[in-house]
């Protein structure tokens, strides 16, 4: 027991000295992280973000969903998304920007930046105007110099058939780029829809935010209404046809009975009682298809959703990212404390080789 050392705790005033003497070290490390770390930051593009909401109305199978659907409520569950006989709940609305089809349909849009340095096609923005760090700029330059093929070129334009299943390299990495700057939130609770859209200009965030919105709303409405568009297209050709058919027998009735009028044979009088009540069959049928054109053009009405726009999208003022500040913050911080640990270790390894050699 009296061998052995009595602990004396850390003795910090020498750790601090012993760090001092080791100045150098951090100056030269923490002026390198600073350094790298600020033209790393600083090569990246500022982006901006913008963001809008809405509300389309729900179907309910039981008005106020009860006290099941009130105690569900309390666990953050919809019950109508549950009681939807659509196979599409809203819960797979935010899964739609993994399909390639819808984000294609933004390449479309008309947009202008901020300083109106560009105006055209969203799809033309992203090829031509878009910022990118200077070293990817620098990589893309040495594979086209070292590579002996000619580099792939987009085949999107505007009017001509795009098939966005098939892409070639440069139209696939602008879709992905896209897909990255878009989020589709849904409130479990209330139903509500939120976009979110970022790009490196505040104008074009906003417009791609307004644009992701109505195509979301379009894509919504047809998918609702399809069926019943469907059954107003099947009547209305058959409404169509029996109207036509009528018209040709009343037609044909009143050619014959104006040609038959002072005739008094009984063949010629059950010809005209035949024709007369084919035409009166052929009436009652164009009656009843339109009065299920009518049914149809009704549940067509009633399957339309509706949307109450919560939150309109705004030109964002300031930039979201990326956080230059705290970044640098950040490596300065983390450089220090692995600096800090590498000398600790060093002053610790010299004081146990000066014990072993005493």
């Amino acid at each position: 027991m009296d061998n052995q050392d009595e602990y004396k705790g850390i003795d910090y005033t020498a750790v601090f000295h012993a760090i001092w003497k080791k100045k150098m070290v951090y100056l030269t490390v923490l002026s390198f992280t600073i350094l790298f770390a600020s033209l790393y930051i600083f090569s990246l593009p500022r982006t901006y973000s913008s963001s809008t909401e809405i509300a389309p109305e729900v179907d309910s199978k039981t008005p106020g969903g009860g006290t099941l659907g009130s105690l569900a409520s309390t666990f953050g569950i919809d019950m109508s998304t549950l009681e939807s006989s659509d196979a599409i709940t809203p819960m797979l609305y935010p899964d739609l920007i993994d399909d390639n089809g819808f984000i294609s349909m933004l390449l479309s849009i008309h947009v202008q930046t901020g300083d109106s340095t560009f105006k055209g096609t969203y799809y033309d923005y992203k090829r031509t105007a878009t910022k990118v760090p200077w070293w990817n700029k620098l990589a893309n330059g040495l594979l086209t110099k070292i590579s002996s093929k000619k580099p792939e070129e987009g085949k999107y334009e505007v009017g001509t058939p795009f098939n966005a299943y098939h892409l070639t390299k440069l139209d696939n990495s602008i879709i992905e780029s896209i897909r990255k700057q878009i989020a589709i939130k849904v409130d479990k609770k209330t139903g509500a829809i939120t976009i979110n859209t970022e790009d490196q200009d505040p104008l074009i965030a906003k417009t791609i935010a307004d644009s992701t919105r109505e195509l979301l709303k379009d894509f919504i409405t047809k998918y609702r209404t399809d069926k019943a568009r469907r059954d107003v297209e099947y009547y209305k050709k058959l409404t169509d046809e029996a109207k036509s058919s009528y018209e040709h027998q009343r037609l044909k009735y009143g050619e014959f009975s104006d040609s038959n009028t002072d005739v008094s044979l009984p063949s010629v009088q059950s010809k005209g009682e035949d024709m007369e009540n084919e035409m009166q069959l052929r009436y009652n049928n164009y009656s009843q298809l339109k009065g299920q054109l009518q049914l149809s053009l009704a549940k067509l009405r009633e399957r339309t959703p509706v949307f109450t726009q919560i939150k309109g999208a705004a030109v964002p003022i300031k930039p979201t990212g990326p956080k230059r500040i705290l970044f640098l913050l950040g490596t300065t911080l983390f450089s220090f404390i692995l600096t800090t640990i590498y000398v600790l270790r060093s002053i610790t390894h010299t004081q146990n080789r000066k014990q072993m050699n005493f």
